[in-house]
């Protein structure tokens, strides 16, 4: 077994070193490890050393986890960033503040999946009236992320200088962000277009709020975008596969629209030619949670609107399937394979 007092920075909040203190308080803890690189088989329950709060940062008993496709991405070593293994995964937790016993929901680059972390206080963020653990748990990547897409997409008021409603075109619309964009979109009066791989996937989404679902495995959706607009296109792709599928979402675009890319689930960089941007005056906008959330005014202005929609009950996270933390490797499997519906959470503490 590798010597956790020598990965001390990656075991626990990746900023706290084990320094005693509080964690004397706290003999140990159990957590999913990524051992080394590679699938599923990698995870491992350990019982690791607990973390220290460091400068800025709260202790919280961690409840719940949710797992992120970044989560495959790093167990994988593709994720920009993360130390190498072994380190505790997971990177969105909802648990119980130590200092007032207090719940909150939380964002971290690693080490949520455990039974304590040191967080940064000021991305811990109230767990809103009524929402359980594994809701909360669901949260801060997701809508987040789906927040700052529409906000990318110039949208987030929900209406263009024309005056005509917009088009969002989602990717993996029945996926964690997928649903979350999908709550939000509804709020804000878009008329959406979804890619998902089944019908019973689109089917459930439609009733969030999805006006038009592409089913594409059955139908290409380039095309499928083409004959719903007659001709014209959407004004903003929700973009995360990566590969040919940056190029194709950039043509379902009409007049001035913009591609918001966040993701490469295919595992294959982008195929982008430039000069398919002139035609229509387009543009491809790139967005990164790990960036943003050190800017503590957008994450304020962010958390400002999701709180209030959250508490007009306008959104809340969707969940497909609840594990505890024994089954990690099931929940990863899932995201790998593209088979979960909403959020996949773990049961941690």
């Amino acid at each position: 077994m590798p010597d956790y007092a020598s990965h001390a920075d990656t075991v626990s909040s990746g900023n706290a070193a084990q320094r005693g203190g509080h964690a004397d308080k706290i003999l140990g803890m159990k957590a999913i490890v990524i051992s080394r690189l590679g699938g599923p088989e990698v995870l491992e329950i350990r019982d690791v050393p607990p973390p220290v709060a460091g400068a800025g940062e709260e202790l919280i008993q961690v409840q719940a986890g949710g797992l992120n496709f970044a989560d495959v991405m790093t167990m994988r070593g593709g994720y920009p960033g993360a130390p190498k293994p072994p380190l505790v995964a997971g990177r969105e937790f909802c648990g119980l503040r130590e200092s007032d016993g207090r719940r909150v929901m939380g964002y971290a680059q690693w080490a949520a999946f455990a039974e304590h972390i040191a967080a940064r206080s000021e991305l811990l963020w109230p767990v809103p009236e009524g929402w359980s653990a594994e809701q909360g748990a669901a949260f801060p990547v997701n809508y987040f992320t789906a927040y700052f897409a529409y906000w990318k997409a110039g949208l987030i008021d929900g209406k263009q200088s024309t005056g005509t409603t917009p088009r969002v075109l989602i990717h993996a619309v029945a996926g964690g962000v997928g649903t979350a964009a999908v709550q939000i979109g509804k709020l804000l009066g878009v008329e959406m277009y979804g890619t998902s791989s089944s019908a019973e996937k689109l089917a459930r989404v439609k009733e969030l709020g999805l006006q038009h679902g592409i089913n594409y495995k059955e139908r290409d959706y380039e095309e499928a975008i083409k004959a719903l607009t007659h001709g014209e296109g959407v004004d903003a792709v929700f973009e995360m596969l990566g590969g040919e599928h940056t190029s194709k979402s950039v043509r379902c675009l009409r007049d001035f629209g913009r591609v918001i890319v966040y993701g490469t689930a295919t595992g294959e960089k982008s195929e982008f030619d430039m000069r398919l941007l002139y035609a229509k005056g387009t543009s491809v906008h790139g967005l990164w949670l790990t960036y943003l959330a050190a800017n503590r005014e957008l994450m304020n202005q962010a958390w400002k609107q999701l709180s209030a929609w959250a508490a007009q009950g306008g959104v809340r996270p969707v969940i497909g399937q609840v594990l505890p933390i024994e089954h990690a490797a099931e929940g990863y499997q899932l995201l790998s394979d593209g088979k979960n519906f909403g959020k996949v959470v773990l049961k941690i503490g």
